[in-house]
Formats: structure tokens, sequence, C-alpha cells
């Protein structure tokens, strides 16, 4: 794994039991994550796009296969680090937020400083820078039922990227939004991304975001269809498909 790379994925499986089924989610997968880039995966339902985001993020461990973040092998390490990684590592951004409600928007911004154990002052500015980035500087002090569905999602976002993780990712994160908001937080993050090198990995079925995501890696029944998809890499595929043992 070079420097340039935020996370690999090689020879990835992931199956789920449904009663006496065995139901293959992810079958096989290749893909290498570059350091500052914005990409999407589509594909239809169930094609393994949440599977292969919640291994991005640590949230699931694969059947089989290796995943790699900055040069880690985190399928290997036990749930302590693992933990430790989501924490400072790593951002989320949820579809329907996930806010906490009895908190206001500062407080659900620093929350993940708080449980990374920062002073109390340092939470609160740097909260407060992030709020400000994201626009929303003046509803602070507003709960989640006070703030509108776009704003909410700002609220995520700044939630998301105050920790200063290397890789944010996101489940659907415009799906709830209409087409101007979805525009303002697509934009957001875009300059997060280029202007920080923040790397995200989206699971989506949304276009508008789809379109300008660096790349694009397209599932289908747990696989990376081959070739894939690219959007505005100059750099040349890295995502590739294996077959099944």
């Amino acid at each position: 794994m070079t420097a340039s790379l935020v996370m690999s994925l090689r020879g990835v499986r992931r199956s789920y039991r449904l009663g006496r089924h065995v139901v293959p989610a992810l079958q096989g997968v290749d893909l290498d994550v570059r350091a500052g880039e914005m990409l999407a995966l589509t594909g239809p339902s169930g094609s393994g796009k949440s599977t292969l985001l919640n291994l991005c993020g640590l949230i699931d461990r694969p059947d089989a296969g290796a995943i790699v973040l900055r040069g880690e092998p985190v399928h290997r390490l036990d749930e302590r680090r693992r933990t430790l990684l989501r924490r400072d590592a790593i951002g989320f951004v949820f579809q329907h937020f996930n806010l906490v409600p009895v908190m206001t928007a500062q407080e659900n911004v620093e929350l993940p400083l708080f449980l990374a154990g920062l002073p109390d002052a340092e939470c609160r500015r740097r909260a407060a820078q992030a709020l400000e980035r994201v626009g929303l500087r003046t509803q602070a002090r507003q709960r989640p039922d006070e703030l509108s569905g776009g704003q909410r999602q700002r609220v995520a976002i700044a939630r998301a990227l105050v920790k200063r993780p290397a890789l944010v990712v996101a489940d659907e994160p415009t799906a709830s939004l209409d087409s101007h908001t979805a525009e303002a937080v697509l934009e957001l993050m875009r300059e997060r991304c280029h202007g920080e090198g923040v790397t995200f990995v989206f699971a989506t079925h949304d276009e508008r975001l789809s379109a300008r995501c660096d790349r694009i890696v397209h599932l289908r029944d747990g696989r990376i269809e081959d070739p894939p998809h690219a959007a505005a890499s100059s750099a040349g595929p890295v995502a590739v498909a294996r077959s099944p043992a």
C-alpha cells in the first residue's frame, strides 16, 4: 500500500445468514481508495454497497480477505483497536443524520471530541469552528428538531469532520435533501475533500452525488463490475473484480 492510499481491500468476502440460508453480500472485492478523493459506490439495492461501506468504516468484519487502513491490517485487529480507529481516523455521515435529539447542534459536534478525551475548551472551540465552516454558526444552540433537513445534514457533516479524520464514509447523504440543499451539501464536502485532503466514500443511488465524485465504483451481485465507471479520475481504474473461488 502506497502513501497515496487511505485504504486497500483485497479479496474481501462477506455473507449473512437468513434463517437456513447463507446470502453472499460481497464476493471477492478488490478496491483501492486514494487519499483526497470522493468515491461513489453505486449499484442496485442488494448489490453490496452498504456492506462494503460498513467494512470501510470498520463497523463490520469480512469473512475473508484483507483490509488495510493507512498501512494497518484492520481485519486482524481486536475490537478495542478497531474502536479507537473508528473514533480517531474515520468520520460517519448517516442517511438519517443520527443526531442526538436532546443535544444542541454545538453539543452534537462536540461529542466525538469529548469521547476522544479532548479538554472541554478545545471541544467547544473546534465544534464552533466546524459549525461556522458549514454555515451554521447562528444555529449552534438549536436542537435537531429546530433545524431543517439540510441544516441537520450539515451538522452531521461538521460532526464527521471535526476530529479531522483521514476517511469519511457516508450512506446516502443526499437522499432526503431537495436539489438546492443537496447541491450545497455536495459543494461543502467537495471543498473539504479537495481543500483539506479528506477522503470520502459514499454509498448512493443519487446521480447528483455520483456525478460530482472523482470516481464511481459500480457493484452488482456482490462484485465490482469490470470495467468500473470513472467520473473525473485521470489515474485509471484501480477497482477490479475477482471471481469467486
